[in-house]
Formats: structure tokens, C-alpha cells, sequence
């Protein structure tokens, strides 16, 4: 928790507020002491994840004379994006919606920004910008070369925010997340998607009896177990970088970053799903499937540049302990559902 409160006078736009990490986003800001509001089309999000006290306008961030009708009424100084589509296959099988929702989107959202005089800009990007990397683990620099419309709709993003910010009174910080994991501590709010597609919500809704089996996909990758290893971020630590971040950007005005959000420590397929049994006492029912087109060996970040930036001290790097939170929330959502 930063301890600038004096800096922060105007209110943040939380943009997708109500889904994964974005909910998690608006919880961190509100704890630091940031005014809050939040934008959100609701497709995928939940008006429930945010707290009563938080401001909802709902709209798409692709309506420009409604973003800017939110941007005017709340006096907004600063911008967390995490509206858009994450879902990597579905963005082979329907680029355009990815090129819409992400790129195209995003391009409306900084115009309305710069057009508002928003100073500060906060982008939800992707370790998917580097593709398949040549090193493991992969540097901010490294080359960014995205095998699917996903990882290219977010870099396209980052590539205009670059652009946007060399000619206007705006700075940026993109960070590009690994895999994001758990849920709040305190179960205030977690990933609720039905039907979502990260490992561990998967194992842990199966630990529960809401799925029979988890795939793994590929056992024959170059790592010690021959599954894929990735890098495991919780989603609360997340979140904390992104008000770090911000901190960072009103500190510094002309100066904009690029950084890396992980923990630059890798875990196997086969790791996560024995975590999920050393947590739940029991034994998940592995299915082996054929590898998944274009998934790495590995995707773990090197995490130096956002250690030496931000003042980030994760508190949850535990697999455990981002398993645990996992199953909690899992629970609790069970019970929300009822």
C-alpha cells in the first residue's frame, strides 16, 4: 500500500470494473485511498463484484459519447483499462471480434482520454505480445511476435498508447501479465466466468465437483514433467501493481512504462494440479490430451524491471496459497448461486 495520498485529488475510470481483474483493481484502489468509478458492459463482468459504494455506469468503452459523457461527470484524471476479449482460441476463430473489442475499442477509449485531458493511462496487456519466446525468462525488450489475434490486438494497443503519448500530455503504463490466479484474501471478489479457460479455476471447480476431469494438454513439452510451465501470478498482487503503477505515473509525470507482472518462477501443469490435491486432500482425475496449438515450452517473466520501478513487494507468491484462495472463492460462488 502506497502512503501518497496526497496525490491522489481526481477519481479513477475503471474500465471492464466488474470482471476478473478488474473487480480485484477496483478493491486495491479503494484500499489505497483512490476515488473510484467504474465503466462496464456487463457481458462478461458482475455489477455484484464491485462494492455499493462504487459509482457503475454502464456502457461500452467503444462508445465514444459515452465514455466521454462518464469521463466529464466524474472529473476522471486517470484511466485502468481492462475491458476487452482474453480468450486465445477463440481469437483464431473470430479475429475480428478480438480486433474490435481490444484494438479497436481501446483506440476510442485514449482518444476520449486525451480529448477529456485524462492524464494517466494504465493498460491491461499481455505476456501474449512475445508469442513463443527464443529465452525463458522473457524480458520487457525481448521480441514481440504474437501468434494469435490476441496477443497482437493488445500490442496493437500498446504500440497507440507509445504513439499517443509522444504527442499528447499523457503518460502510459502497459503490464503485461503472465497467468493470473486466486481471488481477494478476504473473498470479497474472484474469477466468476462460467466456462473459463485458466488452469487453476478449472482444477479447483473440478476438485468440486463441477467438472468431472481436467485436460492436460501436452505432456511432451521440453520441461521436467514434459507439461507446460508457466508463470502463476495472484491476482491481488496484481492488482497492487497496478495502483503502484499509477502512483508511478503521477510521481513522474512525463514518463511512461512498460513492465512485466509476474513472479519469475514457473510451475508445470502437473505442479498446479498437485497443489490443488495437496489443498483439497484429494485426487484430481487428469485426462492427457494433445498439445494445444501454439502453446510454449514455458512462459515465465523476468520480473526485474518492475521490482527496480514500482516499490511491489508480492505477498501471495505461494502456489499454495493462490490455490487456497482459488477454492475459497470457488465455494463462496457456489453458495452465490444458489
Amino acid at each position: 500500500m502506497s502512503n501518497a495520498s496526497s496525490s491522489r485529488p481526481f477519481p479513477v475510470l475503471v474500465t471492464g470494473g466488474c470482471g476478473y481483474i478488474g473487480s480485484h483493481a477496483v478493491l486495491a484502489l479503494r484500499d489505497a485511498g483512490w476515488p473510484v468509478v467504474v465503466i462496464d458492459n456487463l457481458t462478461t463482468g458482475f455489477a455484484w463484484a464491485i462494492p455499493d459504494d462504487v459509482p457503475l455506469e454502464e456502457g461500452d468503452v467503444g462508445d465514444a459519447a459515452r465514455v466521454s459523457e462518464v469521463l466529464a461527470k466524474h472529473g476522471i484524471g486517470a484511466i485502468m483499462h481492462f475491458a476487452g476479449s482474453i480468450i486465445v482460441p477463440e481469437s483464431v476463430e473470430n479475429p475480428l471480434k478480438y480486433y474490435r473489442n481490444n484494438t479497436a475499442n481501446s483506440r476510442t477509449l485514449i482518444e476520449c482520454a486525451v480529448t477529456a485531458g485524462v492524464k494517466h493511462f494504465i493498460f491491461s496487456s499481455t505476456a501474449a505480445t512475445y508469442g513463443i519466446p527464443a529465452v525463458v525468462p522473457v524480458k520487457e525488450d525481448s521480441p514481440k511476435l504474437p501468434i494469435n489475434p490476441y496477443g497482437m490486438s493488445k500490442l496493437m494497443t500498446e504500440i497507440m498508447l507509445a504513439d499517443t503519448a509522444a504527442a499528447h500530455p499523457i503518460n502510459y503504463c502497459a503490464l503485461r501479465y503472465f497467468n493470473v490466479a486466486g481471488a481477494d484474501p478476504e473473498g470479497r471478489t474472484g474469477q466468476s466466468t462460467a466456462g473459463a479457460t485458466h488452469l487453476i479455476k478449472v482444477a479447483v471447480e473440478a476438485a468440486l465437483g463441477k467438472r468431472a476431469s481436467v485436460a492436460v494438454f501436452g505432456t511432451d513439452y521440453d520441461t521436467p514433467d514434459g507439461t507446460g510451465v508457466r508463470d502463476y501470478i495472484h491476482v491481488s498482487d496484481l492488482a497492487n501493481a497496478h495502483v503502484l503503477a499509477l502512483d508511478k505515473l503521477v510521481e513522474e509525470p512525463t514518463k511512461s512504462h512498460i513492465m512485466n507482472a509476474g513472479y519469475s518462477n514457473g510451475f508445470s501443469v502437473q505442479q498446479v494440479l498437485d497443489a490443488v490435491d495437496r489443498v483439497t486432500n484429494m485426487k484430481l482425475d487428469r485426462k492427457i490430451e494433445g498439445r494445444r496449438a501454439g502453446d510454449p515450452d514455458a512462459l515465465i517473466a523476468d520480473n526485474a524491471r518492475i521490482k527496480a520501478t514500482l516499490p511491489w513487494q508480492p505477498r501471495f507468491e505461494d502456489l499454495d496459497v493462490i490455490v487456497t484462495h482459488a477454492l475459497a472463492w470457488e465455494r463462496k460462488l457456489s453458495e452465490l448461486r444458489k
